[in-house]
């Protein structure tokens, strides 16, 4: 009979705090139904939810702030993995092929950093630019956050192998495959920007 109670109180502070949880969301307004559908066409939709909810209130309902925030999420992630595979060139006992793996993805993320950044700066700047004018500075946007989707990639491919396995290459690879698909969905909503002008 104990067990039973136990499971009932626990089952209505679980239900109350579902509930407090989403009266506080709607309370502020923040209507992530336009996030939802726009994430719907990327690559990994619920990774898009999930990293980009947080920002409703901010993104609203305008497409330009949603890819400015797609780009700002996947850059801050990328800068936080290249921080943490920085870490790993200083681990103790890498192999020499490790070393040179964690090195090269090392500086692919710094690539990656830089080309998120000058794609960010360049959507900021695109304010009132129409036509063909608008065309270009979307066409460099596009193709900068496709180098750095390229240059994630490039870092995965040098883990290739039997030999690099182990858990040097399993935490790198985890960090990478999650900026990888915040880039990828982030890529999506740019084009889906660029695609409404």
């Amino acid at each position: 009979m104990a067990k039973v109670s136990h499971l009932l109180l626990l089952f209505a502070i679980s239900l109350y705090l579902a509930t407090t949880a989403k009266s506080a969301s709607s309370a502020h307004g923040y209507d992530t139904s336009f996030i939802k559908s726009s994430c719907s066409s990327t690559t990994y939709p619920a990774v898009c939810v999930k990293t980009l909810s947080a920002y409703a209130s901010a993104i609203q309902q305008s497409p330009r702030q949603l890819a400015h925030t797609a780009l700002s999420v996947s850059l801050s992630k990328c800068q936080s993995t290249k921080t943490f595979v920085s870490k790993m060139t200083k681990m103790k006992g890498l192999k020499s092929r490790e070393y040179e793996a964690v090195k090269d993805c090392l500086e692919e993320m710094g690539d990656t950093v830089d080309r998120l950044s000058k794609s960010i700066h360049e959507l900021k700047h695109i304010g009132q630019a129409k036509g063909q004018d608008f065309l270009w500075h979307m066409s460099n946007v596009e193709t900068w956050v496709s180098a750095a989707l390229t240059d994630e990639n490039t870092c995965l491919d040098g883990f290739s192998g039997k030999a690099l396995d182990g858990k040097v290459k399993a935490s790198i690879k985890a960090q990478v495959v999650n900026v990888a698909q915040v880039t990828s969905n982030a890529l999506a909503l740019v084009n889906s920007y660029a695609s409404k002008h």
